[in-house]
């Protein structure tokens, strides 16, 4: 076991859930509530990362998050380093590339509540934030909850965009899914299917939990 590339996977999964579940919850809210006809092209740019090609979405995130694009200059010159093979970099694109599996479920969360609780706390003179605290969270909770574990469990497993964002450094971008694939290429099959292992045992547990969520009667 790659116990480097372990702790890697780990920080890069827990910092992908943490700021879906900042930006994600807000939007997928938003899109659940909004009456704004063109919403349709926003649900488009957040689903696209599930039927691009991982290459493709890592190649293009390469050229826009490079020192020659804006992003890329702008970074290089607060940081003193480029953002593409760092862990900033990749962390970028676990983000956007998990992006729908964090979203699609808080939506399905919000769309699928009854709105008249919702109206209800209104009538009785609760603000919409606190109703959004006190009835809304609550209720879509294990669909919300449901959405982080797949964002964690995709992360985990993230390797197309990873590789083609960030390469294979040691330490700073070699993730697990990397480091099976260095042993396969190395023909270490033992270490290979050791690390495959744990995540077939990780990806099977998800999906119990995931399941068990959604018998709660929230769509995930």
């Amino acid at each position: 076991m790659d116990w480097q590339a372990l702790r890697l996977t780990l920080q890069l999964a827990s910092c992908t859930t943490a700021l879906l579940f900042a930006i994600g919850l807000p939007l997928a809210y938003w899109l659940a509530t909004s009456h704004w006809r063109g919403k349709f092209l926003v649900e488009a740019v957040v689903t696209l990362p599930l039927v691009l090609p991982p290459t493709v979405l890592g190649f293009y995130l390469l050229l826009a998050l490079g020192p020659h694009s804006l992003v890329g200059r702008v970074y290089s010159e607060t940081a003193g380093s480029s953002l593409p093979f760092s862990f900033w970099g990749i962390l970028t694109g676990s983000v956007i590339g998990n992006l729908p599996f964090a979203v699609r479920p808080f939506l399905a969360a919000f769309a699928g509540m009854d709105r008249r609780l919702i109206e209800a706390s209104w009538c009785l003179g609760v603000s919409r934030a606190e109703t959004f605290r006190r009835v809304t969270l609550p209720l879509c909770w294990p669909g919300i909850l449901a959405g982080l574990v797949l964002t964690f469990a995709h992360s985990v497993g993230e390797f197309g965009v990873v590789l083609m964002l960030g390469g294979n450094i040691p330490g700073v971008t070699r993730t697990l899914s990397i480091s099976i694939y260095d042993n396969v290429q190395a023909l270490n099959y033992a270490a290979a299917n050791q690390t495959a292992l744990v995540l077939v045992v990780f990806s099977f547990i998800v999906l119990c939990v995931t399941h068990a969520l959604s018998r709660r009667g929230v769509p995930t």
